[in-house]
């Protein structure tokens, strides 16, 4: 079968985006003059790109957890370890960011299609899909000669024009949504009734019986590598695997949980002190660094009479087994790339998408996921099968995401510090850990680089594009430079109305509630002194360069916060 042609979109921009693009400092980077050739095929590598969906920074043994994951440990811990790497607060602002290259207000998710505000709706880069002015990373790739295929989730707009098989992705096993029954339960061929799932373009009218999900997108993804194989052997290619594990609902085949049941038995507090000394013991965090008190609504596992505490662990062991599923099939995927003879010669970049989620299916998110856990059977001796519906709340969360402040949705480090490693054979040092800030944003660019593929401009096949604002992470991964960006580069971040500015190792943080608070991350990564009385020029500072911010990418800071965990 041969690729599918390209979705080709007009080319005539909005005044809005001529704006936005005007604002941007990027903007002044003009489009090149004859770009270079790209570089043969031969001696191109791979990319892999895995995606995990909502998994906290502690949750894999490589960075200090105590679930089992082989797979990825092997992995991360012969590769190069991330521990400042960071997204956008929430899911699918981060791949916006991920696959433009850009900042997600400028791309089309300035805020998550659902739970957009009043203020925001119809405003220029709040649209809620990849917007049509961006050059994706892989209609660049596949414009330079790669393969590309995606299989899992997209949740980057629900139209056939939105879909990833329109958007550079010429094999697609793509759900549409933010996130569905792992068991496939809830799949309906109409977006507003359930979730879709598409096939390079085309809506899938059932799903396969015995679908997991992750199961389902490492072995479509595995059948997307062998068929674009055969299609054109003498490509390299750009795989997107992107699980829904382990976002809600906690959902696992039960010879999984089994396998852990008992382990979470001592509580958050004992399992988020164990995997703290873990991390230290791994070089993670520096011996003594003081993580962030917990947010503790229920008031900590003695606070909980017996049966909240076996609904509890339970959960735990659900999440913990759908950790393990996904490393399971990452295996699988290795495997197969291996057996083909491309695994030497693949780039493998892993993160999570945000920090661990904390929503409380009966507290916080009752009002949320009330249409699901209405109808669900969440019988403890049910808990985990597709037939029912619930989260693991903010004490375990925070047990991931420690020793950072909060978790997914804020702006804080754990929100957007997220477990990250490379793997690939020109590291200047495998085998290690890199602290340098890297954004989410700097992937495009450095695949881009690798492919010998030019990444600047504002054209491309025709149309005006916007531009690439994260830099390639290249040289820092050769050992050639000593950072990513430098110590005078002001970064923004805001969703929800929480906002982040930071600018070496400092950085300003604002939770939602409208106060900067100044934190040196390099001394308290987890955001536990707040700075700004003694030093308030620094914070003032910071504040100027975020206003900067938000005018060069058209931040709309909402007058309605539909989600705060």
């Amino acid at each position: 079968m041969s690729a599918k042609r390209l979705f080709s979109f007009a080319t005539a921009l909005s005044a809005a985006l001529l704006a936005t693009t005007a604002a941007s400092p990027a903007a002044a980077q003009s489009a090149p003059s004859a770009a270079p050739a790209p570089v043969p095929s031969a001696a191109r590598p791979n990319f892999l790109v895995i995606v995990a969906d909502d998994l906290g920074w502690s949750d894999l043994g490589a960075f200090g957890g105590e679930i089992s994951t082989p797979n990825l440990d092997r992995l991360a811990l012969s590769g190069l370890r991330l521990t400042g790497f960071h997204t956008a607060p929430t899911c699918s602002p981060t791949r916006s960011m991920l696959l433009s290259g850009t900042d997600n207000h400028l791309a089309g998710l300035g805020n998550m299609a659902e739970l957009t505000a009043p203020n925001q709706k119809e405003q220029p880069g709040y649209e809620g899909y990849l917007r049509p002015e961006v050059a994706s990373l892989a209609e660049r790739l596949a414009a330079g000669g790669y393969r590309t295929l995606i299989s899992g989730k997209w949740h980057l707009g629900l139209k056939p024009e939105q879909d990833p098989h329109a958007r550079g992705f010429q094999y697609s096993f793509a759900l549409l949504q933010g996130g569905a029954n792992h068991f496939g339960l809830d799949q309906s061929a109409d977006p507003t009734k359930g979730a879709t799932y598409t096939r390079d373009g085309k809506v899938l009218a059932s799903l396969p019986a015995g679908f997991y999900s992750s199961d389902a997108f490492a072995g479509n993804l595995i059948e997307e590598l062998q068929r674009s194989r055969k299609d054109t052997p003498d490509k390299p290619f750009f795989a997107y695997l992107t699980f829904t594990a382990p976002h809600w609902p906690m959902q696992a085949p039960d010879e999984d949980i089994a396998r852990q049941h008992g382990r979470y038995d001592a509580g958050f507090e004992a399992i988020r002190a164990a995997r703290l000394a873990r991390q230290e013991q791994l070089g993670l965090i520096a011996k003594g660094t003081v993580a962030h008190t917990p947010r503790a609504p229920r008031g900590g596992w003695d606070g909980l009479s017996v049966a909240d505490k076996r609904e509890a662990a339970r959960n735990m062991e659900i999440y913990a087994a759908m950790v393990a599923r996904m490393d399971a099939n990452v295996g699988h995927v290795i495997d197969a790339l291996r057996a083909s003879g491309e695994l030497d010669n693949t780039v493998i970049v892993f993160l999570a998408d945000n920090g661990a989620e904390a929503l409380d299916a009966k507290t916080t998110g009752a009002k949320m996921l009330a249409r699901y856990t209405t109808t669900a059977n969440n019988a403890l001796d049910n808990l985990g099968k597709g037939t029912s519906y619930t989260t693991y709340g903010p004490e375990w969360a925070q047990a991931g995401t420690a020793p950072s402040w909060l978790t997914k949705a804020y702006a804080s480090e754990g929100g957007t510090r997220t477990t990250a490693f490379v793997n690939f054979r020109g590291l200047a040092h495998p085998k290690s850990i890199g602290g340098a800030y890297v954004s989410v944003a700097d992937i495009a660019p450095t695949l881009l680089d690798y492919a010998g593929i030019p990444s600047g401009g504002t054209t491309f096949e025709g149309r005006t594009v916007l531009p690439i604002t994260g830099k390639s992470a290249r040289p820092w991964l050769e050992g050639k430079a000593a950072f990513v960006h430098a110590a005078n580069e002001p970064i923004g971040t805001e969703l929800f109305g929480s906002r982040a500015l930071r600018k070496g190792d400092w950085k300003a943080t604002d939770v939602g509630d409208g106060q900067w608070r100044l934190f040196n991350i390099a001394a308290d990564p987890g955001e536990t002194q707040d700075l700004s009385d003694k030093y308030p020029d620094k914070l003032r500072e910071l504040a100027a360069d975020w206003d900067v911010y938000a005018k060069a990418n058209h931040v709309i800071l909402p007058d309605q916060v539909l989600y705060r965990p």
